[in-house]
């Protein structure tokens, strides 16, 4: 699947401390839902203990994501912190079990659905910033992204089934998918199948059971995508000297990518620029949540700034004020925009809000910025991972310092080629940041290294309007950090086995907020 900046980079707009854990979760309970054609009566839920869901599901959201997924709703519903106890009164049953499988993925949700007349089972992994793909339904290995209207047809027949719909649907995709007592006709579309089709497939085919899975994604995929560049130096050559802003040059890429207009990308970044504005008055008006570390501090920041109590750092204050108001909103269950990741929610949107402020910049350049930034997470989520579970912080904080870094670049008046060398000096100075999140909660050292992301774009970005020279491409230093965190020892991937998370205060607050709720 073609990374899509309002899918996998700026987004999605949700409640929760992790899109990873909450975000991701919900999205794949939603195609359970669907998959079990919204009948739930029993699941099992099962996380490998080698992974990094068996020690964090609890505390970081994956259980409540599960939940709302369940129940239908969407990822920024005001309910989800509620979300077990309604299940519950739907008369759901819920197990989760601690299992040795040894998954591959450190983010592998194996869920076993019934009712009372059907039971399936499903393999889906969460890979970064509220990113899936479902690997296996039933004894079927399949990819499923939530980027389709996916019709699931179980038969006997599948080559039977398949002629028969390529003379009569028009699909983008039909997979079968042979397992070891049926077929599984998997058909990837803009639409269901009718349910004329479906019945008209006869007895032959042997059908036995029709599911419709309908997409999670806000940008879906289609048979003739396709996309001008997918790496800095391709985007270079499809620019060929022009010089044209990077932001413009990302828009060219989404509206390949999602076959919308340029006027649809812009107005879309301009609803999500509305959001955000809104997160950081929320923020900074005052936040509270039981379940919380910290308390309100980023309207003392405001009240100390205004009267000239804190040390002269120019638009740099106004952007840390941004980011921690934002980051205060993510831990009391307020509606954020995980870009690129809700634990990486602040970096590059606050400091682009703050920069935008500061300079008096219109919500257009806002935008403008953003999308600046977007382009660079596709690099990002191109040839790595979001994810701090596979890759450390450097994949959260660290990417979120690049794109903040040409968004500043282009609120700057900076150029192309320096909007691409800031974000290489940030990446850069961001190698082998780790995630060791204190009481096994997204928020502290989140709040700090959301800070450090904003101060490190802004930095970088004067340095590379100033023509400093970053000396390594931006291609291979996202090359470089994707080694680099695939190097980190697991207890330094978001499992709270190292680090800070295992300081004996990291414990009492622990111990303190949720007991035994943690395991």
């Amino acid at each position: 699947m073609l990374v899509s900046i309002f899918n996998d980079v700026v987004g999605p707009v949700m409640r929760g401390p992790s899109s990873s854990h909450c975000a991701a979760a919900l999205r794949i309970g939603q195609l359970a839902r669907d998959l079990m054609d919204s009948e739930l009566s029993d699941v099992l839920i099962e996380f490998d203990r080698n992974g990094s869901l068996a020690t964090t599901h609890a505390s970081q959201g994956s259980d409540m994501g599960l939940f709302g997924g369940f129940l239908g709703w969407g990822a920024a519903d005001e309910r989800l912190p509620e979300s077990a106890q309604h299940l519950q009164e739907a008369g759901t049953k819920t197990r989760i079990e601690i299992v040795d499988v040894h998954d591959p993925h450190p983010n592998t949700y194996r869920l076993t659905l019934r009712n009372d007349r059907d039971q399936h089972e499903m393999i889906a992994i969460s890979t970064g910033g509220g990113m899936i793909e479902v690997l296996k339904i039933d004894d079927h290995s399949v990819s499923l992204g939530g980027d389709y209207h996916v019709t699931l047809i179980w038969c006997q027949n599948g080559a039977a089934v398949d002629e028969f719909l390529r003379d009569s649907f028009d699909a983008d995709e039909i997979l079968i998918h042979a397992g070891d007592r049926d077929v599984l006709v998997e058909v990837r579309a803009a639409e269901f199948v009718p349910d004329e089709l479906a019945q008209a497939l006869g007895s032959e085919t042997g059908v036995t059971t029709i599911r419709r899975l309908a997409p999670v994604l806000p940008v879906q995929s289609s048979k003739d995508m396709s996309v001008p560049f997918r790496t800095c130096e391709e985007m270079l050559d499809y620019d060929a000297g022009a010089n044209r802003p990077l932001w413009e040059l990302a828009v060219d890429y989404e509206c390949a990518r999602g076959s919308l207009s340029r006027q649809a990308v812009l107005d879309r970044m301009l609803e999500i620029v509305a959001i955000v504005r809104r997160s950081i008055e929320e923020g900074i008006q005052g936040t509270e949540y039981e379940d919380r570390i910290l308390g309100h501090q980023s309207g003392s920041f405001k009240q100390k700034m205004e009267a000239g109590h804190l040390l002269d750092a120019g638009l740099l204050n106004r952007a840390v004020m941004y980011v921690t108001a934002m980051m205060e909103v993510k831990s009391s269950m307020g509606v954020i925009l995980a870009a690129p990741t809700a634990g990486a929610c602040a970096g590059f949107p606050g400091a682009t809000m703050g920069a935008a402020d500061e300079i008096g910049a219109s919500d257009e350049d806002a935008a403008k910025a953003m999308l600046a930034g977007g382009v660079i997470g596709v690099f990002i989520a191109t040839a790595s991972t979001f994810a701090a579970e596979v890759s450390g912080c450097q994949a959260e904080g660290g990417s979120a310092a690049g794109m903040a870094a040409a968004a500043l670049v282009h609120l700057g008046g900076g150029t192309l080629r320096q909007s691409i060398a800031a974000s290489s000096m940030a990446l850069q100075s961001s190698l082998g940041m780790i995630c060791d999140p204190v009481a096994n909660r997204v928020e502290v050292p989140c709040l700090g290294r959301n800070v450090i992301a904003a101060s490190n774009g802004l930095s970088c970005a004067n340095m590379a309007m100033a023509d400093y020279d970053p000396v390594i491409p931006l291609d291979q230093v996202i090359e470089t950090m994707d080694l680099v965190g695939k190097s980190l020892p697991r207890e330094l991937r978001c499992t709270a086995l190292g680090g800070l998370s295992i300081t004996k205060t990291s414990k009492e607050i622990e111990s303190r907020l949720c007991g035994d709720c943690a395991g």
